[in-house]
């Protein structure tokens, strides 16, 4: 399916401010009651985990107190957004979004990770080493929608397509993962999945433009042919470079020429070469490991032009000038392994103050300051209702700095939570 007649959209009432305030669910960075010290299921930690929150650098003891300066970004959960998707489509987990030029927002998902009671009317599908659906069919809900799909503003589904080429012209992934919209109206995407070493620019109708790497091919952290089960990327509107967090089976943060394909740089943990050797499981009370651990999840261009690089299992943000020169790093939270760090994103405003950090361990959106890394705010905790989380897997900011934050692991969903202002001073 290549796009959606507007006949087929459902338009329901805008009732969501009136909801989500009288629900209670308005939210900030000055949330009352929640602290760094929360675990995944919102109650306070205790133990070791607790201790370690307690004395991490750039960690206040609460998040939300009164420490939290004036001005800090404050949210409401959506509950109509997006509204019914068409063809009794259903979504699998949510790797990824982008905000396109024109305030739509495009998502990756994974067909394949509908439980098979949900998608009982998907028919036998198969994309590279997946399987799915049934024949005979087993009940009238749902379909599997396409990987690809894009939201306008008001949550109607405008593009949707992906998977393998019926041509032939193209491989598709094993585990799709990354999307990102350029300055040039092209999406990108990329997989995690096993020998997913590429990825792929195609028109926002979902022709293939460009491929970098190949499937099953690549030589580790150091290869200039291709990517290594790539993250997420993004392309520089200055110099049409495209980043890629790359990723999960490399260690370090790639460029290519977003035009040719051509490879450009590339570096690892403090602009240094990047080495495939595990440096082992994190360990807070440790010295920081000088390479990064797998996935490299994350990674974000700020309008002064530095990158913001998340190394996932260390819990820390690193961030770079374009070249690879080293600028500084920030633990965020404590997390066992999964770590905290999982997607970012920055506020929409021109100096793009703060930084939202999307922790799938935590169950929360922490927020930032950007220049220092300090940690002023957060907002969430775990559950399915509105405005909860599971496992935050994806974060994406439109113009008017509404924030989108997409979910894997048992909330498979995309959820937006629109901008409402900045805290006011107390009294």
């Amino acid at each position: 399916m290549r796009g959606v007649s507007r006949s087929q959209r459902v338009v329901r009432p805008s009732l969501w401010l009136g909801i989500a305030l009288s629900s209670g669910v308005l939210l900030s960075g000055c949330e009352a009651g929640d602290t760094a010290g929360d675990t995944a299921g919102g109650g306070t930690a205790g133990g070791a985990l607790g201790g370690v929150l307690a004395g991490m650098p750039n960690m206040p003891p609460d998040a939300s107190g009164p420490q939290v300066p004036e001005g800090v970004a404050q949210f409401a959960v959506d509950p109509f957004w997006p509204q019914p998707l068409p063809n009794n489509w259903i979504i699998g987990q949510v790797a990824g979004t982008s905000v396109d030029l024109n305030d739509n927002l495009w998502i990756i998902h994974r067909p394949h990770t509908v439980q098979g009671t949900n998608g009982g009317s998907t028919p036998p599908q198969t994309s590279r080493d997946n399987v799915w659906g049934t024949d005979p069919l087993v009940s009238l809900c749902c379909t599997t929608a396409p990987p690809v799909i894009a939201f306008d503003p008001e949550g109607n589904v405008i593009q949707a397509w992906g998977g393998d080429s019926p041509t032939g012209e193209y491989v598709w992934f094993n585990s799709e993962h990354g999307i990102t919209a350029d300055h040039n109206g092209f999406i990108w995407v990329a997989g995690n999945g096993t020998d997913d070493h590429h990825m792929m620019k195609f028109t926002q109708e979902g022709e293939l433009v460009l491929q970098i790497g190949a499937v099953g091919m690549n030589e580790g952290s150091n290869d200039t042919d291709s990517v290594n089960r790539a993250s997420v990327m993004e392309v520089d509107p200055t110099t049409n470079e495209i980043f890629v967090a790359d990723g999960y089976g490399a260690r370090r943060l790639s460029v290519w020429n977003a035009e040719t394909g051509e490879y450009l740089r590339h570096w690892g943990a403090y602009g240094e070469a990047p080495v495939d050797e595990n440096p082992g499981p994190y360990d807070p009370n440790a010295p920081p490991a000088r390479t990064w651990r797998t996935p490299v999840h994350g990674v974000a261009i700020s309008n002064d032009g530095l990158v913001y690089v998340t190394d996932r299992p260390s819990n820390r943000i690193q961030v770079f000038q374009k070249d690879g020169t080293f600028v500084q790093e920030a633990v965020i939270a404590a997390s066992g392994g999964f770590g905290a760090v999982h997607a970012i994103a920055f506020s929409s405003e021109p100096g793009q103050r703060f930084l939202y950090v999307g922790d799938g361990a935590n169950k929360k959106v922490w927020i930032l300051r950007r220049d220092t890394l300090e940690t002023v705010g957060s907002f969430g905790r775990g559950g399915r209702g509105g405005g909860e989380f599971l496992v935050i897997h994806a974060l994406a900011v439109d113009a008017d700095g509404n924030l989108y934050v997409g979910e894997t692991i048992n909330n498979n969903r995309v959820q937006k939570f629109r901008f409402v202002g900045m805290r006011a001073p107390a009294g």
